[in-house]
Parts: C-alpha cells; structure tokens; sequence
C-alpha cells in the first residue's frame, strides 16, 4: 500500500474529503517521524513500535569485488511489531 492509497481509503471509509485525509495522514506521518528522530520512539499498542537504533562501525564487504571497506556507525530507524500485528501476520500462514 502506497500513501496515495492510504488516503483514498481513509477518505472513502471516513466522511473526510480527500484534501483532509491527506492532512490526517501526513500529520501522523510527522508526529512518527519526530518521535523517532528525538530518541524517544513511538509505540502504538496492538500494532508496534518505531524507535532509533545505533548500529556500531564495522567492516563491510563489497559482494562484487569482495573488497573491505570502513563503514562507520550511524543510526537507523526501527520498527518492532506487535503482539497482535504478529499474531494476525501468523494467522495466514496456518
């Protein structure tokens, strides 16, 4: 699912027009963007948590050339699902 579809079905399962959904949409977007960039995370129950984490420098090799090569450390967005998204995720696979 894309943003633009994200939108169209708040808009048809909601009484939002679609310029208001898009509103809706990308304001949860920067509250989760801001949450994760500050440390703190996001966590939304049921469903998961998106959170900062720090990767350690390292060595890396290119696959191509096998060559080695510094990569250092930085940190990266995280997400961790929850039990019931996890849940619901299994329950197709059965």
């Amino acid at each position: 699912m894309k943003k633009t579809d994200l939108i169209l079905k708040l808009s048809n399962n909601s009484k939002l027009f679609k310029a208001d959904s898009k509103a809706c949409v990308e304001l949860i977007l920067k509250a989760l963007t801001d949450g994760i960039v500050s440390g703190k995370g996001v966590e939304i129950r049921g469903f998961g948590g998106f959170y900062k984490k720090h990767r350690k420098a390292r060595i890396g090799i290119n696959p191509k050339t096998a060559e080695k090569t510094q990569v250092d450390e930085k940190f990266v967005p995280f997400f961790k699902p929850g039990k019931l998204l996890r849940e619901l995720v299994n329950q197709d696979n059965l």
